[in-house]
């Protein structure tokens, strides 16, 4: 997917986007943020900071000065714990005397699959998790987190990461790394579940939604759209893993290297893990066997169920 060059944000600005809506674009700009993470302000009297992003001083100055010192900020929500997400939220909670919500800590809502990965010694990749971070609040799916002047719903999307939670506000919803508005999102077990992130994808399609604000990147404002477009996509990279394979057993950097020819460099790491996970899907699915313990280096081959 190619890049939208007209999303050159001011670090640190605040920038008005809808009546009660307004983005802060953190200075942390890389292969796997792009731009850098997206603050959302919520409301005016009472103002919802969502996601408040990495530890930086620069950032957290920035949601202050936009907050009237921080004295506004009555609720920090953070959408998941990945470094770039969710670590400035006890700083500025210490700050505002705000509470801190979100799904669970780090690992909260990993599924059984990867539960099990994960004790084989499978580790993630890609971005990095916030293992010290805990909510003020547990928040569940279908809950609502309201103020005088705003009302969000909690959705539940595991698969980019198992405490992933997207919000609904309306027709709006901040969705944090789910649906990005420059790529698709990095799937890395056992850390994200690919079989979960489909489902994910399912919960949000079951509305119509009229704008995407997303984690990194411009809004979205064909939000079904591009819902139609992530599924397709990832359905795509699973017939061409599947094709690959049945020109022979592969691993996970092989297949990456033969089937992102398009995909930068920096990358490369990345989209490795995003195969792991079609993989592992795929080997749920009974498609594909592996000939040892789950990893990047497990040879894979197509399972007598596949060529049938």
């Amino acid at each position: 997917m190619q890049l939208p060059e007209d999303f050159n944000p001011v670090c640190g600005e605040a920038e008005a986007l809808e009546t009660g809506v307004r983005r802060i674009v953190a200075p942390n700009p890389s292969p796997m943020t792009w731009r850098g993470t997206n603050t959302y302000l919520l409301g005016s009297q009472q103002v919802a900071v969502i996601d408040p992003g990495p530890d930086s001083e620069l950032h957290l100055e920035a949601i202050l000065a936009a907050t009237d010192g921080g004295r506004s900020v009555s609720h920090i929500i953070v959408t998941h714990a990945h470094l770039d997400h969710s670590p400035l939220a006890r700083r500025l909670g210490s700050r505002t005397g705000a509470p801190v919500l979100a799904f669970g800590p780090a690992h909260a809502g990993r599924s059984a699959a990867m539960v099990r990965l994960a004790a084989t010694g499978l580790t993630g990749g890609g971005e990095g998790i916030d293992e010290d971070f805990e909510p003020d609040i547990r928040v569940r799916h279908g809950e609502f987190i309201e103020c005088d002047d705003w009302s969000l719903r909690v959705l539940h999307t595991p698969g980019h990461i198992g405490n992933h939670i997207c919000l609904a506000f309306g027709d709006l919803c901040f969705t944090g790394d789910h649906v990005m508005g420059w790529a698709s999102s990095l799937v890395s077990p056992p850390d994200g579940d690919l079989t979960d992130f489909m489902a994910s994808c399912r919960v949000l399609q079951q509305q119509h939604w009229r704008v995407f604000f997303p984690g990194h990147g411009k809004q979205i404002t064909s939000p079904n759209e591009r819902l139609d477009w992530l599924i397709s996509h990832r359905l795509g990279r699973e017939a061409a893993i599947l094709q690959a394979l049945a020109s022979g057993p592969a691993t996970a950097s092989d297949l990456a290297a033969a089937i992102y020819t398009d995909t930068p460099a920096a990358l490369i790491p990345a989209a490795t893990r995003n195969v792991l996970a079609h993989l592992i899907d795929l080997d749920g699915k009974k498609l594909v066997s592996g000939d040892r313990a789950t990893g990047e280096s497990t040879v894979y081959s197509l399972s007598q169920e596949s060529a049938r």
